[in-house]
């Protein structure tokens, strides 16, 4: 896995060992000497890691972790203390300064780089969806995604995997003064069964001894259902037992806690765990949420031009392919203007947004209805033929028509009507051909007195309105 690490270390032996160390299993490696150097390094050319001391004159490790948490553009950095402290109460310190491990010197070769390609992976990640994240902010919707170490980590749902009385008891006394919602299994088979129960879970922090079953196995198959696929995964492990924790960091642990338990850690690690879970779910709803933004009209929640012209175009080359029939119904409000210049615009959104309605309540799932802008509306219809195209489009018409359109901003009903052009997609047809005949014969349906549908045929619009009425101005 090629990635970038930062060393920070003010003792140059310090970081020429762990240069080599990192450089042998290919890491791409830059080194700092001190806090202010590392947070210009990390601001230039953000590194996919930092591996940080904690003792260094002037701006300590605690500090430079904190700064680099508490930036935006850096939040997301994993950073890892490696120190010669070993107290828990340093390690707590640590994380709580944002930090995602704690290494204590000697370092131990295995347990380095099982993390650090761990971390990488889940920088990667988050990298992902930052990047969709910025690409959406071109719509012009981008949300603030805030700092990690802001993140709420109360009311989690955490699944605990322990069969020991006295872990889980330990476990629960202190994640309840978390407030976390606990979900307890004592085997593998409980345990599938409860992630799947679950409507979501924060964190599952698993047992790796459990005593009937493989533990491993288990982070194996939590990580490959798709409900828990980014879930993050922690494990409780004795301290011989890092060649098995290695192997879960490559199986996609999260992190791991070696015991005795000791509160004060627990409570840390799994706090850092659900900020980072519940981070990704913000970017990735943002995200979606962009999407939605970017690609509907905010009016009538249908889908907006932008869409509809990349949909339109797959839905021609679909065509193309497989010779299957495509119509295309467009349509407007006949004489919407007078509505806004006597009932005012609030009252013009409330139409747009009824007949909306109306219009989705007519056509199937497949077909796709699209604001272009305006009173202007699109329909595409897949797999439709001519005769049913006009069908669809006359019952459109007549639904409208048939029932007062109400503007409750204004205490007013109104009857409304709509002016309708059908044209069928032709060999010959482009995208662009198939949306102009389709609004020639829109402007057909209105020359000839509105309220009714054209077809595009041979060239020409022919009329095909059943029982059309004349339209009622304003």
């Amino acid at each position: 896995m090629t990635a970038r690490v930062l060393v920070v270390d003010d003792l140059p032996p310090n970081v020429k060992l762990l240069e080599a160390k990192l450089t042998s299993e290919y890491f791409d490696v830059v080194s700092a000497n001190d806090g202010p150097s590392a947070l210009r390094l990390i601001a230039e050319s953000a590194p996919d890691i930092v591996l940080l001391d904690v003792m260094m004159p002037g701006m300590d490790g605690f500090e430079v972790c904190r700064r680099i948490k508490q930036d935006p553009k850096t939040t997301h950095i994993p950073v890892v203390m490696v120190t010669a402290l070993s107290d828990t109460a340093d390690r707590v310190r640590g994380l709580q300064a944002g930090a995602d491990d704690f290494l204590t010197k000697p370092l131990n070769d295995t347990a380095l780089f099982a993390r650090v390609r761990s971390l990488v992976r889940l920088k990667m990640l988050t990298d992902e969806w930052r990047l969709r994240e910025q690409t959406s902010g071109q719509f012009g919707v981008l949300q603030n995604e805030g700092v990690l170490n802001d993140v709420a980590t109360t009311g989690a749902v955490v699944l605990v995997i322990e069969d020991g009385e006295i872990d889980w008891l330990k476990i629960s006394e202190t994640l309840n003064l978390e407030g976390a919602a606990l979900v307890h299994a004592k085997t593998a088979e409980a345990a599938q069964a409860a992630a799947v129960a679950q409507a979501s879970l924060d964190l599952v922090i698993v047992n790796l001894n459990l005593r009937s079953d493989d533990a491993l196995r288990l982070v194996s198959y939590v990580r490959a259902m798709e409900k828990t696929r980014y879930t993050p995964i922690l494990l409780v492990a004795e301290s011989h037992d890092m060649e098995r924790v290695a192997k879960g960091l490559d199986l996609g642990v999260n992190d791991y806690l070696i015991k005795p338990i000791d509160r004060n850690e627990l409570q840390a690690r799994v706090r850092t765990q659900i900020k980072r879970q519940r981070y990704q779910e913000r970017l990735r709803d943002n995200y979606e949420r962009s999407l939605v933004l970017a690609l509907t009209d905010p009016l009538t929640g249908l889908y907006n031009r932008r869409y509809i012209m990349a949909h339109l175009g797959g839905m021609v080359d679909r065509h193309k392919n497989t010779g299957k029939e495509l119509a295309l119904v467009m349509f407007d409000i006949d004489y919407f203007k007078s509505v806004n210049d006597t009932y005012g615009h609030g009252a013009g959104d409330e139409v747009l947004k009824e007949l909306a309605g109306r219009v989705l309540d007519q056509v199937r799932s497949v077909d796709t209805i699209a604001r272009l802008g305006g009173e202007e509306f699109v329909a595409v219809l897949p797999d439709t033929s001519e005769d049913v195209a006009c069908i669809v489009a006359e019952r459109l018409r007549t639904n409208v028509a048939e029932a007062l359109f109400t503007m409750s901003s204004v205490g007013a009903e109104k009857p409304v009507t709509i002016s309708l052009g059908v044209s069928m997609m032709t060999e010959s047809d482009s995208t662009d051909s198939l949306l102009q005949r389709a609004d020639e014969a829109l402007y057909a349906a209105k020359n000839a007195g509105r309220n009714r549908v054209c077809l595009a045929k041979d060239g020409a619009n022919r009329q095909v309105t059943i029982n059309a009425q004349p339209p009622v101005e304003a």
